[in-house]
C-alpha cells in the first residue's frame, strides 16, 4: 500500500498534520467538562399526601391506590412503589434509563390531577418532587448553642434554603430537622368537659377567629386603596384568646382549656451530627447536573452565607460526596501519568534506542491529546470511565507505531538504508494496521446499541478508547513511517545496547522457533489442549462470582438502624448516643450524622482522608458493626456508600416478594424465606421491611345509642382527629411567612389508649358524654407499614451479603427458597443495585458473542476469506481462560467492570493474530509451505507481539495495584487485561499456528500475481 510513502517523501506534510491534531486536542481539552460518571439521564419522582389522622389501610384504600393506579400508566415510568402509614401516603415513581425526567414529571403531574377528584376532601394537596435517586450529595449542618432547633430551622428557611435551592444544578435543598415553627395548642379534656367545650368547638372556634381575609380595595375617582382587615391573629399569644364558647356573658376562652405554645410542627423527627441536635439541609443535584460542579458552586456559596450567619451559628459539611469524586478522578489521573512512564521504559526495554523508543513514544500524548477533541465532538465529558479508557489506551496505542517501527527495523538489519526501508516496511504493516484498528473498533459497536447502564455508561468508555486507537493507527501510516526514514539509522550504527538486544532477541527467536516446531509435529495434543480450555469456560464462567459492580472506599459508611415498631423518637434518641459513643472509640472516624424517626434511623460515618488511614473502608465497617451489634434497643446495620449511577439508593440487596394475598400471608412466606436467609450463611445481614408488629388501637361505634343521643360519625370521626391527628386547622402569618395552627391534646392525655374514652362529644341536647358512653376499644396487630410494588402487596428482604458470597449468589438463593415455600400467585420483583443487575447481568454474553460476530465480518471482509477469520479468533477463548480464571478463583466478581475488561480483551488479543496470519499469507502466496510459513511468520512478529503485550500488561499494572476511591473498580478491569493477555499471548503464540496449520490453504503452491489478487486482494494490495 503506497499511502504511506506520501509522507515519508514529504515529512513536512506529516508534521503539520501532527500539529494541527494536537492543537484540536488541546482546545477541545479546554471545553470539556469534568465529572465522575457520564451524564446518566435517571430520576426519581416522589408523590408524597398527607391524611391527617387516618389509619394506613383507610390511607391505602383512598389515597394510595387511586393515585398509583394512574401513574403507573404514565409513559417512561420504569416501576412504582409506594408505603402507606397512618397519615401519610408516599408513592415513589423510578423513571426509566435514558428517558426525560421532565417529560415524564410532566405527565405524573397529569395523572395526579385525573385522580384527584377520588381522593377524600380531608386529604392534603399531594406534592411531587422530582430527584437524581439515590441520597443527599452533600449535608450541610447548622449548629448553634443559643437557638433552639426551630429557630435555627426558621432561619434557615428564610434565610439559607432559598439561597441555595437557587444555586446552578441544584434540584433540591430540603431541610431535615425537628420540624418549624407552629402554633401549638395543647388541649386539656378535663378542663374542656368542665366548660362543656369539646373538640369540634376548639376547632371551630379557631377557624372562625383566625381568618385569613382578602378584603379587596377601594376605588375612588381619582385614588385607589388597598383594605387588609385585620380578622387573622397576629401573635401567636393571641390565640389564647380566642372566645371558644358563651353563654350569656360567661366566656370561656381558648386558654381556659388549653396551654397556647410556639413550638415545632411535629415531635416525629430529628438529626443529629456526631450526636448533636442538628438542623441538616440536604443538597441534591438536580437531574443531569454534573456533581463536581454543583458541589463547587454550593461550597463556594456557603463561604459567602458564612459571613452573614449570626454569632453564635456555624455551617459545618458534615457529607460530601464530592470528596470521593474528586479523590477518584485524581487516582485516576496519576494512574495515566504511571502508566505513560512504564509503557515509555518497556519499549526501551525492548528496543535499547532512544532513537527508536521516540517513534511509538511520541504516539501517546498525540493520540489521547487528540482524542479529546473526539470526546468533545460527540458530547461527552472528562469522567472516570473516559480517563480509564486512557489509561488502557496508553498500552494500545503505541501498538500500530511499534509493528511499523519493527518492521522497518527488520529491513534495516537486512542491509537496507532507512529510508528505503521505511518506504518498504509501512507498506508491508499499512493494511494489517487497519485491520487491527478496525478490529478493536469491532468490539465496541454493540455497545452502542445496547441499552441500560451498560450501553449508557460504557458508550462514552468504549468510543474513547476506539478513538484513541483510531487516531494511533493514523498516527502509525501518517507520522510514524516518516519518523523511521528521518530518525533510525543503519544497523551499523544503532549503538551496542539495540546490538545486544538484537542478539538476544535472534537467540529467543531460534528458541521459540524450536519449542513452536514441537508444537506443529504434535498439533492433535495441541489441539486437544485447546479444546479443553474451550470446554471449561462454561465451567469457570459459573463458578465466578457474580454482582453489579464492586463496593468502593468512598470515605463514608452508612449506617441504618431499625427500631421496634412501638419505639418514640424519646426511645431511639437514647441508642443513638450510644451509637455515637461506639464509633469515636474508631481511630479512622472523623464524625457522623444521622437523621432519626421513630420508624428508622439512617445516616453516616464519615472517614478520615485516605492518606491518613491504613485499613480500608470495609475492614474498618466491620469493626463498627461488630461494636453497633452489641447494641441490644435497635437492629443496626452498616454498609459501603457510593454505587454506579442509575443504582438506586439503598441496601444493595432488595428482594422484592409481592402478591395479591393479604400482609398475614405475605409476612408469613417472607418470614419462611427469611429463616433460609439466616441459615445460609450467605448474608452478614438480613431483613425484612414487613413487620406484624405495629400496635393499633381499634374503636367499635354503638351506632344505635349514637343516633339516640344525636351525636353523628363525623362528630366522634373529628374529636378523635382534633386530639390525636396533629392536623393543622388554618395558619397565621408572622414577619412575612405563614406557620400552621395545630389544635391536640397535651402528650399527657393521649398516653394510652384509655384517654381515648375520656374524650366528649356533644349531644343534641347540647349535653356532653364521653366516648366511652358510644365506643368500645380493642386493639390488634397491623403491619408496620402497607408496601405495595407495582400496585401489588409487597415485602421486601434487603441485607449485605458476606464475602466471599456475592449479590448474585443472593439473589438467586432467595428466590429458590421463596419457590420452595410461596403458594401460587407470588412473584419476585428487585428494587435498587439488585433491579440494576438483574437487567444488566442478562445482557452480557449476548453483547460477549455480537462482539465476537462484529469481529469476524470486519476480519473476514479485510482478508476476503472466511476461514482466516477463525484462526485469528481462536485466540479469543484462550485469552478469555486467562481472564475467567481469576474470577473463579475469587480474585474478583464478574461484574459491570469485568465484563467489559473481558470484551476489551477480543480486540486486543485478535491484533496478534492478525499479525500472525496476515504475513503467513503472505509467505504463502511467495511459495513456502504452510508449516515453514507460519512458523517464520510467527518468528519474525514475536517480538513486536511481546512489545505490545508487555506493554499493555505493565501499563494497566498501575490499574491493579490501585488503592483509594475507585480502586476496586480500576482493579477489576485493569486484572481483566492483564491476566487476559499474559495467558491469551502466550496461548496465541502456540495455539493459533497449529490451527494456521489445520485450516489454512491446502495446496500452498506458489502464485502469480493474479493468484494473489485473487486470494489476497485487501492485505496484498
Amino acid at each position: 500500500m503506497k499511502f504511506t510513502d506520501i509522507f515519508i517523501q514529504r515529512p513536512v506534510l506529516a508534521i503539520v498534520i501532527a500539529a494541527v491534531m494536537l492543537l484540536v486536542g488541546i482546545q477541545a481539552g479546554t471545553l470539556l467538562s469534568l465529572r465522575e460518571y457520564p451524564e446518566v439521564e435517571k430520576s426519581q419522582i416522589f408523590v408524597q399526601a398527607i391524611y391527617p389522622g387516618a389509619s394506613a389501610r383507610t390511607v391505602q384504600g383512598f389515597v394510595t391506590t387511586p393515585l398509583q393506579r394512574r401513574i403507573a400508566a404514565a409513559k417512561g415510568v420504569d416501576y412504582v412503589t409506594s408505603e402507606s402509614n397512618p397519615g401519610l401516603a408516599q408513592i415513589n415513581v423510578y423513571v426509566r434509563l435514558g428517558e426525560n425526567s421532565t417529560d415524564v414529571l410532566t405527565e405524573v403531574i397529569t395523572k395526579i390531577n385525573e385522580a384527584r377528584f377520588e381522593l377524600p376532601r380531608e386529604v392534603e394537596d399531594p406534592v411531587v418532587s422530582n430527584r437524581t435517586g439515590g441520597d443527599g450529595m452533600m449535608y450541610l449542618a447548622l449548629l448553634s448553642d443559643q437557638m433552639s432547633v426551630q429557630q435555627t430551622t426558621d432561619y434557615a428557611i428564610r434565610t439559607i434554603q432559598p439561597v441555595l435551592s437557587t444555586v446552578e444544578g441544584v434540584g433540591e435543598a430540603r431541610m431535615l430537622s425537628s420540624g418549624v415553627f407552629a402554633v401549638r395548642i395543647w388541649l386539656n379534656p378535663a378542663k374542656m368537659a368542665a366548660y362543656g367545650v369539646t373538640a369540634r368547638d376548639v376547632n371551630d372556634a379557631v377557624r372562625r377567629e383566625n381568618y385569613i381575609s382578602a378584603a379587596g380595595t377601594t376605588r375612588g375617582e381619582l385614588v385607589r386603596a388597598s383594605v387588609d382587615a385585620e380578622t387573622d391573629v397576629q401573635d401567636p399569644q393571641k390565640f389564647a384568646e380566642i372566645v371558644v364558647r358563651q353563654e350569656g356573658d360567661k366566656r370561656v376562652r381558648l386558654g381556659d382549656v388549653a396551654e397556647v405554645e410556639l413550638a415545632s410542627d411535629t415531635y416525629e423527627s430529628a438529626a443529629y451530627s456526631s450526636g448533636k441536635e442538628t438542623v441538616f439541609i440536604a443538597i441534591t443535584e438536580a437531574p443531569g447536573a454534573n456533581p463536581l460542579e454543583v458541589a463547587a458552586r454550593v461550597k463556594s456559596k456557603v463561604k459567602e452565607i458564612e459571613a452573614q450567619l449570626p454569632a453564635d451559628m456555624t455551617i459545618f459539611m458534615d457529607s460530601d460526596l464530592s470528596i470521593s469524586i474528586s479523590e477518584g478522578l485524581e487516582e485516576v489521573g496519576k494512574t495515566l501519568i504511571e502508566a505513560s512512564i512504564i509503557v515509555v521504559l518497556v519499549i526501551l526495554l525492548f528496543l535499547g534506542s532512544m532513537r527508536v523508543v521516540a517513534i511509538p513514544i511520541v504516539a501517546i500524548p498525540l493520540s489521547l491529546i487528540t482524542v479529546l477533541f473526539l470526546v468533545w465532538l460527540m458530547g461527552f465529558s472528562i469522567n472516570l470511565l473516559t480517563l480509564l479508557a486512557m489509561v488502557i489506551a496508553i498500552g494500545l496505542v503505541v501498538d500500530d507505531a511499534i509493528v511499523v517501527v519493527e518492521n522497518v527495523h527488520r529491513h534495516i538489519e537486512e542491509g537496507k538504508q532507512p529510508r528505503q526501508a521505511a518506504l518498504i516496511g509501512a507498506r508491508e504493516v499499512a493494511l494489517p494496521v487497519i485491520a487491527m484498528t478496525l478490529t478493536l473498533v469491532a468490539v465496541y459497536l454493540p455497545i452502542g446499541f445496547l441499552g441500560g447502564l451498560t450501553g449508557v455508561l460504557f458508550s462514552e468508555f468504549a468510543l474513547t478508547l476506539a478513538g484513541a486507537v483510531v487516531i494511533s493507527g493514523f498516527i502509525a501510516l501518517v507520522l510514524s513511517p516518516m519518523m523511521c526514514a528521518y530518525l533510525l539509522v543503519d544497523h551499523d550504527h544503532q549503538g551496542k545496547i539495540a546490538n545486544w538486544l538484537d542478539q538476544k532477541f535472534d537467540l529467543l527467536h531460534h528458541q521459540y522457533e524450536r519449542v513452536l516446531g514441537m508444537c506443529l509435529n504434535n498439533r492433535g495434543a495441541v489441539m486437544l489442549f485447546a479444546l479443553m480450555i474451550f470446554c471449561s469456560l462454561p465451567i469457570f464462567y459459573q463458578l465466578a462470582q457474580k454482582e453489579l459492580a464492586p463496593d468502593e472506599d468512598s470515605g463514608s459508611i452508612f449506617a441504618m438502624a431499625t427500631p421496634p415498631d412501638y419505639s418514640s423518637l424519646e426511645y431511639t434518641t437514647y441508642f443513638l448516643d450510644q451509637m455515637v459513643d461506639a464509633w469515636r472509640t474508631v481511630p479512622e472516624v472523623s464524625h457522623s450524622w444521622q437523621v432519626n424517626n421513630p420508624n428508622r434511623v439512617f445516616g453516616g460515618l464519615e472517614l478520615v482522608p485516605w492518606s491518613e488511614r491504613e485499613r480500608s473502608l470495609e475492614e474498618i465497617r466491620q469493626e463498627i458493626q461488630a461494636k453497633y451489634d452489641k447494641i441490644s434497643g435497635l437492629e443496626i446495620f452498616t454498609f459501603a456508600a457510593g454505587g454506579l449511577p442509575g443504582a438506586d439508593s439503598g441496601l444493595p440487596l432488595q428482594f422484592v416478594i409481592s402478591s395479591n394475598a393479604d400482609y398475614k400471608e405475605l409476612d408469613r412466606v417472607s418470614e419462611e424465606v427469611l429463616q433460609k436467609a439466616r441459615q445460609s450463611g450467605i448474608f452478614a445481614f438480613v431483613t425484612k421491611d414487613l413487620r406484624y408488629s405495629r400496635p393499633e388501637i381499634t374503636v367499635r361505634i354503638d351506632r344505635e345509642l349514637s343516633a339516640r343521643l344525636g351525636i353523628s360519625m363525623e362528630d366522634i370521626g373529628q374529636t378523635l382527629q382534633i386530639m390525636l391527628g396533629e392536623a393543622e386547622t388554618n395558619r397565621f402569618s408572622m414577619e412575612g411567612r405563614s406557620y400552621k395552627v395545630i389544635p391536640q391534646a397535651d402528650r399527657g392525655f393521649r398516653l394510652t389508649k384509655e384517654w381515648l374514652e375520656r374524650y366528649y362529644v356533644r349531644t343534641t341536647g347540647e349535653s356532653l358524654v364521653p366516648l366511652s358512653t358510644v365506643v368500645t376499644l380493642g386493639q390488634k396487630v397491623e403491619p408496620n407499614s402497607l408496601k405495595q410494588f407495582q400496585q401489588l402487596n409487597s415485602a421486601t428482604i434487603q441485607g449485605v451479603v458476606l464475602p466471599p458470597n456475592t449479590l448474585g449468589d443472593s439473589l438467586e438463593f432467595l428466590e429458590q427458597a421463596l419457590y420452595e415455600v410461596a403458594p401460587t400467585g407470588f412473584r419476585v420483583g428487585h428494587q435498587g443495585a439488585s433491579r440494576r443487575f438483574i437487567q444488566e447481568s442478562q445482557g452480557f454474553l449476548l453483547l460477549f458473542s455480537t462482539s465476537l460476530i462484529f469481529i469476524y465480518l470486519v476480519l473476514a471482509a479485510q482478508f476476503n476469506s472466511f476461514r482466516d477469520p477463525l484462526i485469528v479468533l481462536i485466540s479469543v477463548p484462550l485469552s478469555v481462560f486467562g481472564a475467567i480464571v481469576p474470577l473463579a478463583l475469587g480474585l474478583a466478581t464478574l461484574n459491570i467492570y469485568t465484563q467489559v475488561g473481558l470484551l476489551t480483551l477480543i480486540g486486543l488479543i485478535s491484533k496478534h493474530g492478525i499479525l500472525i496470519v496476515d504475513f503467513a499469507n503472505r509467505l504463502v502466496l511467495e511459495g513456502y509451505d504452510r508449516k515453514t510459513a507460519v512458523l517464520k511468520a510467527a518468528a519474525l512478529r514475536l517480538r513486536p507481539i511481546l512489545m505490545t503485550t508487555v506493554a499493555t500488561v505493565l501499563g494497566v499494572l498501575p490499574l491493579v495495584l490501585a488503592f483509594g476511591a475507585g480502586a476496586n473498580s480500576r482493579f477489576a478491569i485493569g486484572l481483566m487485561i492483564a491476566a487476559g493477555m499474559s495467558v491469551g499471548t502466550l496461548f496465541t503464540l502456540f495455539v493459533l499456528p497449529t490451527f494456521y496449520l489445520v485450516l489454512g490453504k491446502k495446496d500452498p503452491v506458489a502464485a502469480s500475481s493474479e493468484d494473489a489478487m485473487t486470494e489476497q486482494p485487501l492485505l496484498n494490495s
